[in-house]
């Protein structure tokens, strides 16, 4: 990037909308995985956001039904559409014929938000995924109902995928009151892996790809009928023209992609991008082949991702933000001012605002209603087990839906808030009491993970006999892995307050809280500071604290 373009674009970014920064998506083609898979990730991450499974039923729609359109982050009505005849069934962010959606928030240019438009980002997901069979259809559904009733979010980056494809998209609209939007997607390669985390990702594309790329007819016209680009068509760069990445959205955003792809492959020519100050810095690309095969496994560490063993880590206990017990996750909002100047904290994929997360894994070798798993959890990545949810479920397990359970209202029945109730014990005693956690969560994987190969092979055996069967099958097991977690961490909230209980350990062994001669707990260790914070006290407080000398 020119250090003149970088400094003539930068004179626009007062016009540029300020995302909340939230959101994490991660893409695997079916090459770059371990066992043939496509795959993609979402964090849902907002601000009080509540989260739970979403389920859409399978139905036929008599002609002339009309659909609600509701704003999926504010339930305001916006209007309604014609249902379509027939519509598939949807479980989270994944349908029957395994197609999956994720999205993330990036803002662009604020003038070219049409808040007259009918459908919003989440509207627009759930609608593709009842509509579709396939990562393209849901492409073409998606842009012909914003081409026909208008779009009425900010600019969003949209993950597509299906057994055999993985697709990232890009949307704005037009600006007020125009009903239109300009549009671009792109074929991730088969052998290669994607990310995008509120930073537009797509900058300069192959027109003539007719294959491997789509686009709205007007997406270089409308730029430079505003003044945007002037340059040849094929010098066109999406994210240039309408939301430039400006050093929020290179260190905020740009760096969670940078990680997610440090753990394939050595990342540091990309490293001065990611830390966003650098305007001449090499852009990152939009995907890379990684140095080995991914798997399920190897993207829900990634989603739990603190920057570990780079210079951006906050999971180090070098910095005081994490304070006593060496937390990485800092409070929000990213900056904050001290003395007139204004300062940030790193924003990683893990963080505690997450609502909902999850890994799609989609297979194309399998019957669809088994090929489909959704691993789900409904917290911090870093602070739940992801529970299997099979494509094909047309019930919700109870702690995924709890009746009367909002972002108010707790409920112990409520996978959401018991996740919360434990992760908000263990944020700030962190290298204290997350190993407890660690050992819950990890053993719950390993067992959902083992488990697998036979689950699946009962459920072909069943669904030689009967599709129906197999599905039932799947719900039972998906709806009881789920209910059983729940009671696993409900287990683990009571094991976390008497083992830490006012800032000291109780000693276990085998499991169990030793127990003196006299039937009493036996003498608690009492760990006082970490070596680190202790050196930070006696640089900050000097001679105040010392002991006098006996």
């Amino acid at each position: 990037m020119s250090k003149t373009y970088f400094l003539i674009t930068a004179l626009s970014l007062l016009l540029y909308v300020g995302s909340s920064r939230a959101c994490t998506n991660f893409i695997v083609g079916k090459k770059a995985s371990v066992d043939g898979s496509v795959m993609c990730t979402y964090n849902a991450d907002n601000y009080g956001m509540f989260g739970d499974l979403s389920h859409y039923p399978a139905g036929k729609h008599p002609k002339g039904t009309m659909r609600t359109i509701r704003d999926w982050d504010t339930n305001k009505y916006l209007g309604e559409i014609p249902e379509a005849e027939e519509t598939y069934n949807v479980i989270g962010n994944i349908n029957e014929y395994q197609v999956t959606i994720g999205e993330t928030t990036y803002g662009g240019r604020p003038e070219m938000v049409d808040s007259t438009g009918l459908i919003d980002y989440g509207s627009l997901i759930y609608i593709a995924l009842q509509r579709s069979k396939t990562a393209r259809e849901a492409i073409k559904v998606m842009t012909d109902l914003v081409e026909t009733y208008g779009y009425c979010s900010s600019g969003e980056t949209f993950s597509i995928c299906d057994p055999n494809e993985a697709w990232i998209m890009e949307m704005m609209g037009q600006g007020a009151g125009s009903k239109k939007v300009v549009w671009v997607a792109l074929r991730v390669p088969d052998d290669a892996i994607c990310a995008h985390a509120n930073q537009s990702r797509i900058g300069k594309f192959d027109m003539k790809d007719k294959k491997n790329v789509m686009y709205s007819k007007d997406v270089v016209k409308f730029a430079r009928k505003q003044g945007w680009f002037s340059g040849k068509d094929e010098d066109f760069s999406w994210k240039l023209a309408y939301a430039f990445p400006d050093f929020e959205g290179r260190r905020f955003c740009d760096a969670r992609v940078w990680s997610f792809f440090n753990h394939f492959k050595d990342m540091s020519p990309w490293l001065p991008w990611a830390l966003g100050k650098d305007p001449n810095a090499e852009d990152m690309p939009l995907w890379i082949v990684p140095n080995r095969k991914v798997s399920v496994q190897d993207l829900e560490a990634c989603m739990r991702d603190h920057y570990e063993g780079t210079p951006l880590s906050v999971a180090d206990g070098e910095n005081i933000g994490g304070g006593i017990w060496e937390m990485p996750y800092r409070p929000t909002p990213l900056t904050f001012t001290i003395d007139g100047k204004e300062y940030f904290n790193e924003r990683p994929t893990s963080t505690q605002q997450t609502a909902f997360t999850f890994v799609s894994q989609m297979r194309a070798w399998l019957p669809r209603e088994i090929g489909g798993v959704l691993w789900f959890g409904n917290d911090d990545a870093n602070m739940v087990a992801y529970t299997p949810v099979y494509c094909g479920m047309t019930r919700r397990p109870e702690c995924y839906n709890t009746p009367g359970a909002d972002d108010l209202t707790f409920s112990d029945k409520n996978a959401f808030w018991v996740c919360n109730w434990v992760s908000n014990m263990v944020y700030p005693r962190y290298n204290q009491l997350f190993p407890s956690l660690r050992v819950v969560r990890d053993s719950l994987e390993r067992g959902y993970f083992a488990r697998q190969a036979e689950v699946e092979k009962e459920a072909m055996r069943l669904y030689g006999q009967a599709p129906e069967q197999a599905v039932e099958y799947l719900n039972d097991y998906s709806v009881e892995q789920a209910q059983d977690m729940l009671a696993c961490w409900k287990d683990l909230a009571i094991h976390l307050i008497v083992k830490y209980n006012d800032m000291v350990v109780k000693p276990e062994a085998n499991g169990k809280f030793i127990r003196n001669a006299e039937g009493l707990g036996e003498t608690p260790e009492r760990p006082g500071y970490t070596e680190k914070f202790a050196r930070e006290i006696i640089r900050q407080t000097g001679d105040k604290y010392v002991y006098p000398a006996k």
